[in-house]
């Protein structure tokens, strides 16, 4: 782990400094938590406001003091008081801040992405799953879009790349995020389909139509559909190419292409 002081909020709150683990007190946890979220300065009263919701402005301001005080550690300097109100100290690094912008440059195809590493570990968890409060919610689901949307950029970029393991590693890691979304499940059978396993796609495309199916009574979208058929089509259509060319020369090309097309038009026995 680097040096300096470092505020963990994706997979829960933990803080660290030079690699030790620094304990706070809850009401100190959800001060520093919440002044990590913000990108600027927030005066008191907004800050008191928000994470004693139900308080009177009064009692507000004497939990906002004593959550201040009890976030003091000694040689340690985490919030500082400016005119402009209350920030989180410029020593402190935020990891869900270093993943927001790891993931918009993911997401500007103007702005090179170094692709060696695709640091799946940045993108791996939500904010704080298991705190409950308002501000925490709406920070919550800001995040897990931003990330679900650069996990399927990097699957679909490792794709291109014929690196098939890393990209089907990001769309999985998109699919367990959010398991009804189409356009992570869409980027994984891409994948799969890319590296030349139809069957794995199918099978894929098999439990997303079941689970949408049980969970919301809707299915596929015809494009999720016409990628999964018309790869069989396709599939089928490189097959009969195969036999006409072998048969070509021989007089019996076209009786075998049409005992061909009609093998693979017949419907299945029962």
């Amino acid at each position: 782990m680097a040096g300096g002081i470092q505020l963990m909020l994706l997979t829960g709150f933990q803080l660290a400094c030079d690699g030790n683990p620094v304990s706070l007190p809850m009401s100190a946890q959800r001060l520093v938590a919440f002044l990590g979220l913000q990108e600027r300065p927030v005066q008191r009263n907004y800050v008191g406001g928000a994470l004693w919701l139900d308080s009177p402005d009064d009692r507000a301001a004497a939990s906002l003091r004593s959550a201040l005080w009890r976030a003091r550690q000694p040689g340690l300097c985490l919030i500082e008081a400016e005119t402009g109100g209350l920030r989180l100290s410029r020593e402190v690094t935020v990891d869900i801040k270093e993943a927001t912008r790891f993931a918009h440059r993911v997401g500007d195809p103007t702005v090179p992405w170094n692709d060696a590493d695709p640091q799946l570990e940045t993108l791996s968890g939500d904010l704080l799953p298991d705190w409950y409060e308002d501000w925490v919610l709406v920070e919550r689901e800001r995040f897990h879009q931003i990330r679900l949307h650069a996990l399927e950029t990097i699957c679909l970029r490792l794709t291109q790349q014929a690196r098939f393991a890393e990209a089907i590693e990001a769309g999985m890691a998109s699919v367990r995020a959010e398991p009804l979304r189409e356009s992570a499940n869409r980027c994984l059978i891409k994948a799969h389909l890319a590296e030349g396993n139809r069957i794995e796609a199918r099978r894929h495309y098999e439990r997303f139509r079941q689970l949408l199916n049980k969970e919301l009574n809707e299915s596929p979208s015809s494009d999720l559909e016409v990628l999964i058929h018309g790869d069989e089509n396709q599939h089928f259509e490189r097959a009969e190419n195969i036999v006409v060319d072998a048969l070509l020369g021989n007089g019996r090309a076209s009786r075998q292409r049409v005992r061909f097309n009609h093998a693979v038009n017949a419907p299945a026995e029962t």
